[in-house]
């Protein structure tokens, strides 16, 4: 199988754009999934990053997931466990407004740095929404502009650890699934691997890279390029020796923006079974909820129901 692709950032600005561009397109279009160097954002901030998630893991974290998950997920277990995952996580909301300030257990500092993180990563998701339209050839801000609706998008952070695990036969550290939103930014451990995902049926190893980003597509943007792009299967492994941090970015679409594929992408002569459907995000966004971890076909053809029966908003009409 073809190598994993990681995509030099820094190239976009000299005679090398068309390969990039070249890049970008073929890992949106066959791997839904790619891994970014140079992406703009300091290996110092970065570092800074990693240092404090580890410290506040060790420090408020984890005696709490030994108590509520490692003594009782695995309990006179003898079948692979399809209920749970083996993993501790706490959850950041950056817009349409921040809860940085409430989290309990954050230093100052650690307060501080996750706002410039988040800053970076904002303005990168929409660097690369950016590139994406030109390489669709839609217009600039299109992608943006869909994701807005009334008070922009939605965008947060799930930091993640994943402790080393007795038994990695027995339970996931995540378990399979496609992503609902629209682009996700992940900062993973450069030392533990476990990130997986399916292609051409086969799991392949996310290979973890200092100071990397690695970015893959969700279920938004597969319906807005109709297909084009496609979100894929991915899961986390549980690994017996070391814990790997995991921090992914998820910038999604507003509760009411209006997700419908774009027109210049749906084929004149298509079928209707064959276009993606229109629906409020929110609404997506609670049938994801209970079926997260099953595939994402029978999702859609839910929502194109949904979508036929409900009053969408006058945005319809306006999310360019």
């Amino acid at each position: 199988m073809e190598n994993f692709p990681v995509i030099n950032l820094e190239k976009l600005n000299g005679d090398e754009k068309a390969v990039v561009m070249d890049q970008i397109k073929d890992a949106c279009e066959n791997w839904g999934f790619f891994e970014l160097v140079n992406h703009g954002i300091s290996n110092e901030l970065l570092d800074t990053v990693e240092r404090l998630t580890k410290d506040h893991y060790k420090k408020c974290m984890e005696q709490r997931f030994r108590e509520m998950v490692e003594s009782k997920a695995l309990e006179g277990v003898q079948a692979e466990v399809t209920d749970v995952d083996w993993e501790s996580t706490f959850y950041l909301r950056h817009l349409p407004q921040s809860n940085i300030s409430e989290v309990p257990d954050l230093t100052d500092e650690h307060r501080k740095v996750m706002k410039e993180f988040a800053d970076k990563l904002e303005k990168l998701a929409e660097e690369l929404l950016d590139l994406f339209c030109e390489n669709l050839g839609l217009e600039k801000g299109y992608l943006t502009k869909a994701f807005h609706g009334s008070i922009g998008p939605n965008f947060g952070t799930k930091v993640s650890n994943y402790p080393p695990c007795p038994k990695p036969d027995l339970i996931k550290g995540l378990r399979a699934h496609t992503d609902a939103g629209g682009i996700i930014l992940l900062f993973q451990d450069d030392k533990v691997s476990g990130l997986q995902l399916l292609k051409d049926g086969e799991w392949v190893d996310v290979p973890p890279m200092r100071h990397s980003i690695v970015i893959n597509l969700g279920d938004q943007l597969e319906v807005i390029t109709n297909g084009k792009y496609k979100s894929v299967l991915h899961r986390v492994i549980a690994q017996t020796d070391g814990n790997r941090m995991s921090i992914a970015s998820f910038y999604n679409p507003g509760n009411d923006a209006v997700i419908y594929p774009a027109e210049s992408l749906v084929e004149k002569e298509a079928d209707e079974k064959e276009v993606y459907p229109k629906f409020v995000f929110h609404d997506y966004m609670k049938l994801y909820a209970g079926l997260k971890f099953q595939a994402k076909e029978p999702r859609f053809e839910a929502m194109k129901t949904v979508g036929a029966t409900a009053n969408l908003p006058p945005a319809a009409a306006t999310v360019m």
